[in-house]
């Protein structure tokens, strides 16, 4: 574990050490779980308005367009700079197909 040292406005202090007694745990307990969380957010997914829903769609239509006027070399180009992601441990081929053929499935209906 590491200490750390903070200097805080007194009426911030307070505020804190209400809503620990109010959760019943300590005031370390309390600042450690909402930093845990504060950090936590950052890597879950939130919502997106349907104004950028629309503007990803429309990103996505024109690149479909760009890809249909473009060279196989020009298309591997454009693929090139896309984000690259390490696949999550559970995603593993067995899943992907299964994933595939429902999809194949639905998309006959």
């Amino acid at each position: 574990m590491s200490r750390l040292t903070l200097r805080l406005p007194e009426t911030l202090h307070q505020q804190l050490i209400h809503l620990a007694e109010g959760e019943g745990i300590s005031l370390n307990q309390y600042i450690v779980y909402a930093l845990t969380r504060q950090v936590t957010l950052a890597y879950s997914i939130q919502p997106i308005s349907e104004e950028e829903v629309t503007q990803q769609k429309q990103s996505f239509a024109a690149l479909l367009d760009k890809l249909e006027q473009a060279s196989p070399s020009e298309i591997e180009s454009i693929l090139a700079e896309r984000e690259k992601v390490e696949a999550e441990a559970e995603l593993n081929s067995e899943v992907i197909n299964r994933l595939q053929q429902r999809i194949h499935e639905r998309s006959k209906t």
